[in-house]
């Protein structure tokens, strides 16, 4: 029996102007789901948004507050960033992916929405004036980028990479690639939604074919060193957290203290760009700009600064603080953040143990890991019907079709479950079991 009727349902749709609850935006089902939960009082397993649930680090709140009342608030933080943070980016990414950029190419972004923005139109008009090349996206992906290209008016081309994983994913780039239209490829890793991971194999294909066709990488690492399947934990120790910076000189690392710090409310990630590609010229932007045309210098002061010129300055010196104690030993942010992977874990048990399947179950050669984001399939239902049918028993996801998958399922994310809650999501799951046999 379902806890939410179709006609209670179809009025938290309707006053929240929700067109179509099936394939809905992350917003509007977090409004749904809201709006059901206060008018009876019962409670949702909110699966919907993918904000932090633990909470934030001290540290880093313990040095914004001495950079605040050092007075800096006064002053403009310059564009490039606080010295501070940029030393310990430069580090923090030889502690823990052993690769070396250095701190002038290591640029803050508030958040890595922020960063992905002003990469898109640095990638894109990098190679000719006026037009811009179009954004590969290896899906499924993070639909607020796709939106971010929608405004910038970028054109972009996309394919599941559920067939396409291990040696055939060189057959698809290439065939994605060859019309020399692509500027940048996008990717998370662990992936947004369905937490697969690129093996060590797959980033070399990519890196080398972005070498081979002049493509930037755009690599999204806002779960950075959370598969939780080998320890990442300590710095300068293999095993080094996976990158595609191995491979190719043309990338972007986006780092977000969002999730590893649960820093999310102080909006503050950083884009870390090869050193070669920092020095590029590029003629194209010379044309655009009326400057030297350097990628980095141009995507610095005529691009990132333009959209939210500079970063708060205190939050700088906080995320500087968390990166260097990491550096040192002193923060375990790996350890801090595996509580989201034993939620994943009873989750996962709980669902698998009433019919549901994984839709992405597994990588190259292994079972993928517990963590932030896992991805669900129910026999006889496509994405759509199922992320319709489990608000009406008080859960509440995202169509896995909004994310550039093609297969039907819905993802879950871990991070607002709480201990309370598993015996409320197992009676509602063997319920939705005996209902749907």
């Amino acid at each position: 029996m379902k806890i939410f009727d179709d006609k209670m349902v179809e009025e938290a749709a309707r006053v929240n102007h929700v067109a179509d609850l099936s394939h809905a935006t992350i917003g509007e089902t977090l409004l749904v789901a809201q709006y059901l939960e206060q008018k009876t009082g019962i409670p949702f397993i909110r699966m919907d948004q993918g904000s932090p649930g633990l909470p934030i680090n001290k540290y880093g709140v313990e040095a914004e507050k001495r950079a605040l009342d050092s007075g800096i608030g006064s002053q403009y933080p310059a564009a490039a960033g606080v010295k501070e943070l940029k030393e310990a980016a430069s580090e923090f990414v030889k502690a823990f992916l052993n690769i070396d950029i250095s701190p002038r190419a290591c640029l803050p972004t508030v958040g890595s929405v922020a960063g992905s923005f002003g990469s898109f139109i640095a990638c894109c008009q990098r190679k000719s004036y006026p037009q811009m090349g179009k954004v590969l996206f290896i899906d499924p992906g993070f639909p607020i980028q796709k939106s971010q290209l929608r405004i910038l008016g970028i054109e972009w081309k996309e394919f599941d990479i559920f067939p396409y994983r291990g040696e055939a994913l060189r057959a698809k780039l290439e065939d994605e690639l060859k019309d020399g239209d692509v500027a940048a490829i996008v990717y998370s890793n662990p992936n947004n939604p369905a937490w697969i991971s690129l093996e060590e194999d797959e980033l070399q294909i990519i890196g080398e074919l972005a070498t081979k066709h002049d493509v930037i990488v755009m690599e999204d690492l806002a779960y950075f060193a959370m598969d939780n399947r080998r320890d990442l934990s300590h710095p300068y120790v293999e095993p080094y957290v996976r990158t595609v910076a191995r491979y190719t000189d043309n990338y972007l690392l986006m780092l977000s203290a969002s999730k590893i710090f649960s820093y999310a409310g102080q909006r503050i990630a950083l884009v870390c760009i090869s050193d070669k590609l920092f020095d590029r010229k590029c003629p194209a932007f010379a044309e655009r700009y009326h400057d030297e045309g350097v990628f980095g210098p141009t995507f610095i002061a005529s691009i990132q600064y333009m959209i939210t010129s500079g970063c708060t300055a205190t939050t700088q010196y906080g995320y500087a603080e968390m990166l260097r104690l990491s550096c040192e030993g002193k923060i375990n942010f790996v350890e801090d953040t595996k509580a989201y992977a034993i939620r994943a874990e009873k989750m996962k048990r709980i669902f698998c143990d009433n019919g549901f399947t994984i839709t992405y179950p597994k990588d190259v050669t292994e079972t993928i890991g517990d963590g932030f984001f896992f991805s669900l399939s129910y026999p006889g239902m496509s994405g759509s019907e199922l992320v319709k049918e489990l608000i009406h028993y008080g859960v509440s996801s995202i169509n896995l079709d909004t994310t550039g998958s093609l297969q039907q399922g819905v993802r879950a994310c871990t991070s607002r479950m709480r201990d309370e809650l598993y015996s409320v999501l197992e009676e509602r799951m063997r319920q939705f079991k005996e209902d749907h046999q």
